[in-house]
């Protein structure tokens, strides 16, 4: 890896992350802050948002004694929510760094299951988008920023290019993203990375059969095979990609990756993936021609997927990537001056 750039795109940097001397393997990185990390504390205070479709979702507000008019829009991965410890650490991060926090919780993420029978997937921009707007409404001097994670990472650079020069936020990072969408399920379907699909699987499946009923299955959405679906391209076939009015799974994965979005971005975005990520592909990765000016692309070569645990003193588990995230929005977005 090396660093390039230029003034007619964007740049691929080297990081500066070294893993723990204890973990150093993408399965570790990835497994530990699940399975070893205490919750960071932090309550949020829920505001159920009304969508204009007759649905809602929900918005996790921290940090609003804060003075100061910087608001963090934070985006959840894949089965994730507002319990994310890679969420809540970065919250915590930056409330104590004078922002205010919106976490989004994608359509159908919750634990109440959403009215319509849509869900959130990777391409699902519009609620993200309609939030960032309406808090612009709210309170027009408020100052947005956005971060996301693994899919809503996603969702997060898809929404910047399809917005471009109109996005209403100043700066956004994105971590662990899957820019190329097929690739990255026949990766999850393959060797060790097999058990992260399990799961993955499996909690999808209980989210679905919380819906089904009382709803009944849309037309096309064949819940059976749904159930015996055994990797990410047959739920996709079944539920997925009808469900939303794609033609199949790889219609899906086509229409909705980031990939060929990241050319109009036309915010300050930082974008951290590892090399070794057990979830994406390695050819995923894109060039540094498909990268608009704004977009920093940083690489490092072990983190795992939303892993990059280094080592803090007397060796501690340090969570490096909430820390670099973090820093770089206060760079580029520092508080107004009073």
């Amino acid at each position: 890896m090396g660093n390039t750039g230029s003034a007619a795109h964007g740049r691929i940097i080297d990081s500066e992350f070294r893993p723990h001397r204890w973990l150093r393997g993408p399965h570790a990185q990835t497994v530990v802050p699940t399975l070893l990390r205490p919750s960071p504390k932090l309550a949020f205070d829920i505001e159920t948002l009304e969508l204009a479709d007759g649905d809602f979702v929900r918005i996790g507000w921290a940090g609003r004694e804060q003075r100061g008019q910087r608001v963090a829009v934070l985006v959840h991965g894949l089965t994730g929510g507002f319990q994310s410890k890679y969420l809540r650490g970065l919250a915590q991060l930056l409330i104590a760094a004078g922002w205010r926090v919106a976490a989004l919780e994608l359509r159908g993420g919750g634990e109440t299951p959403n009215r319509l029978p849509r869900n959130y997937h990777h391409g699902d921009t519009a609620d993200l988008r309609h939030l960032w707007r309406l808090l612009c409404e709210r309170d027009p001097t408020a100052r947005l920023a956005a971060v996301g994670w693994s899919l809503g990472a996603n969702v997060l650079l898809k929404a910047l290019g399809e917005e471009g020069a109109n996005a209403p936020i100043e700066a956004a990072a994105a971590a662990s993203a899957p820019f190329l969408l097929e690739p990255c399920a026949r990766k999850l379907d393959s060797g060790f990375s097999r058990v992260y699909q399990r799961r993955l699987l499996r909690d999808l499946k209980q989210i679905v059969g919380r819906k089904y009923p009382p709803l009944a299955a849309p037309e096309g959405v064949d819940l059976p095979a749904m159930r015996r679906a055994r990797n990410f391209i047959e739920f996709d076939d079944a539920y997925t990609a009808p469900l939303h009015g794609f033609r199949d799974a790889r219609d899906y994965y086509a229409r909705c990756e980031s990939a060929p979005f990241l050319k109009t971005i036309a915010r300050p975005t930082l974008v951290i993936n590892a090399v070794d990520d057990p979830f994406l592909a390695r050819n995923i990765l894109p060039k540094v021609e498909a990268l608009a000016p704004d977009v920093t692309l940083e690489l490092t070569r072990r983190g795992g997927h939303v892993g990059f645990i280094a080592a803090g003193p007397r060796g501690r588990l340090s969570y490096w990537l909430e820390t670099r995230i973090a820093s770089w929005l206060e760079q580029v977005m520092p508080p107004a001056p009073r």
